[in-house]
């Protein structure tokens, strides 16, 4: 099933479009803590704090159009998500995946692996964020519903080409080393989309 499928159902029942909003909350959440934990305490530049800085401005303005949908979920427990344990894994993963990607092909580890994974993840998670929010936004749109999230696409805009630039920097083969951790993500995201599917049925 497609997201475009998906998301009306979703936005259609408060509850449901509750836990949409908080799972994606989570996600930007985990995003944002993998941001930090990939700092250099030294080093750490000012795109990184901003990007860390963003990523946490969105996961509470996604908590806090849950107000919107008239139900309070207090926490990420699991009962408060759709597909709570992929939505939690699929990071997690898309990690584990592109730094086994770099030891192998690049030979990275410590500090460069971890700046390395961060640019690689982060540019896949801002491909998709691109794509996800507007097609959220749509359905918003279609639904009449009061929740919105242009402020947060505005930002995944700027993001991605943040991250492009920074790539650019760091090989001058970054296209191909990107296009890599894309496809990785894809699967994943394929893999979440039909586990949020499955709990829908």
């Amino acid at each position: 099933m497609e997201l475009n499928t998906i998301l009306p159902k979703i936005i259609a029942d408060n509850q449901l479009h509750a836990r949409w909003l908080n799972t994606l909350s989570l996600m930007e959440n985990t995003g944002a803590r993998k941001i930090s934990a990939s700092e250099d305490p030294a080093t750490v530049t000012y795109i990184i704090l901003k990007h860390a800085a963003e990523e946490h401005r969105h996961a509470f303005y996604l908590k806090k159009q849950i107000e919107k949908t008239g139900k309070e979920l207090p926490t990420y427990s699991s009962q408060y998500l759709i597909a709570p344990a992929f939505s939690k894994y699929y990071l997690n993963q898309l990690d584990i995946d592109v730094c086994r990607y770099l030891k192998k092909e690049l030979h990275l580890t410590g500090a460069e692996l971890r700046f390395a994974a961060y640019l690689l993840v982060t540019y896949a998670i801002e491909v998709r964020a691109d794509e996800l929010y507007p097609i959220y936004q749509d359905a918003l749109d279609e639904a009449g519903s009061k929740v919105n999230v242009k402020s947060i696409i505005l930002e995944e805009e700027g993001h991605l080409e943040e991250m492009i630039n920074q790539l650019k920097q760091f090989s001058p083969d970054w296209e191909s080393h990107a296009q890599k951790s894309v496809d990785m993500e894809t699967r994943l995201f394929k893999d979440w989309v039909n586990s949020l599917s499955a709990e829908l049925n």
